[in-house]
């Protein structure tokens, strides 16, 4: 008879509508600001004046923008695993530990740091008119303030999207599925017999 088997299945439920829409909008809000680096990249201006732009038109500064703009993109697709089944169950393609159940304060953890890192670094954006830029054009201050705007948001949207992960993550429990072997199956599905002696009616 060989032993039972247990199946571990990650329960949890689905998320709301709302927290898919944050997260997918997330995405979004450094997209504009990563462009404009590029931009910049390519050798564009984007707003500064001549003499302004001399200090990022050098290849330690392109390389850093360059890196910049794609790691803040790839932190903004990250928000997506608090909504996406990825980010209750590491995906199999991933070596050693792929298909194992992520454990909710991992994730937790520092999607909640990330979230008040961004909310303290962005929360004085809408003031950005009010300092002096003299390495700007009008123009340019105007354009680079409004694509930084939406920044302001991404710390309170990961914030919430944190909060509902937890929520629909805590509860969660290791269901594990008891699978008899056949001879025990077969055994338990068929009623007992009763042995009766010549001549006695059960």
């Amino acid at each position: 008879m060989r032993p039972q088997e247990e199946h571990p299945t990650a329960i949890s439920a689905p998320p709301p509508r709302w927290a898919v829409r944050a997260a997918q909008l997330i995405t979004l809000l450094a997209l504009p600001t990563g462009l404009w680096r590029l931009a910049m990249v390519c050798g564009f201006p984007s707003g500064y004046t001549e003499a302004g732009f001399v200090p990022f038109d050098t290849p330690g500064s392109k390389l850093w923008m360059l890196t910049l703009s794609v790691a803040c993109e790839l932190l903004a697709l990250l928000s997506l695993g608090l909504v996406r089944p990825w980010g209750e169950t590491v995906p199999r393609w991933i070596p050693v530990i792929g298909g194992r159940p992520v454990r909710p304060l991992a994730a937790v953890v520092p999607a909640a740091a990330g979230a008040l890192a961004l909310t303290a670094l962005w929360a004085a954006m809408p003031l950005w008119w009010t300092y002096p830029h003299s390495d700007m054009t009008p123009a340019g201050r105007l354009l680079v303030g409004v694509i930084y705007q939406p920044l302001v948001l991404w710390g309170p949207l990961l914030g919430a999207l944190t909060v509902s992960y937890y929520r629909r993550t805590r509860g969660s429990r290791t269901a594990h599925t008891n699978t008899p072997c056949p001879a025990n199956a077969a055994t338990a599905s068929e009623p007992m017999a009763t042995v009766v002696a010549p001549g006695h009616s059960p």
